[in-house]
């Protein structure tokens, strides 16, 4: 199927992503620490630890959500909890990004920006969770957990065997 590739593809953007953000980030910090001008009085020392400061953390969080992607891809799941969250928020956050470029840098930069928007929400779209509820249904260990086992209930009461198993 197609979303494993795409989920790798969504991780190797990513980690790109952010190993280019925290270098940007890192390189304009350098420039304003040797220029030494202010800006409306605050201290280019604080300027410039500042934004190399965010600029890693904002690396390091395009190469977390590339590791989740990744993690999607090597056990091919959806994304639960944390992950979910992250991959939704830097979706959201190329979005912004890419409305942002369009004036700031060019539709190059835009175009960029929505191919990895589309990218991460193929990858959450592709990994849907009911797909992850109809596999473990027929293997007798999944949703019903077991419903003859809590005493009292007949088998009136179990889950019925799935087609075809035996």
């Amino acid at each position: 199927m197609i979303r494993r590739p795409v989920a790798v593809l969504t991780a190797i953007v990513l980690f790109v992503e952010g190993l280019g953000i925290a270098g940007v980030q890192w390189l304009l910090g350098t420039v304003v620490d040797r220029q030494k001008m202010s800006l409306a009085g605050l201290d280019s020392d604080a300027m410039s630890v500042s934004t190399k400061a965010g600029g890693v953390l904002f690396g390091l969080y395009f190469v977390f959500c590339g590791v989740v992607a990744l993690l999607v891809a090597l056990r091919n799941r959806p994304p639960a909890g944390l992950g979910r969250i992250l991959l939704i928020s830097v979706a959201v956050v190329h979005g912004l990004l890419g409305a942002l470029t369009v004036g700031l840098v060019g539709w190059g930069a835009f175009a960029f920006m929505m191919v990895v928007l589309g990218l991460v929400l193929l990858t959450l779209m592709t990994y849907d969770r009911q797909d992850g509820v109809a596999d473990a249904v027929p293997g007798g260990s999944g949703a019903d957990g077991g419903a003859g086992s809590t005493g009292g209930g007949g088998p009136e009461q179990a889950a019925p065997a799935a087609p075809g198993a035996s």
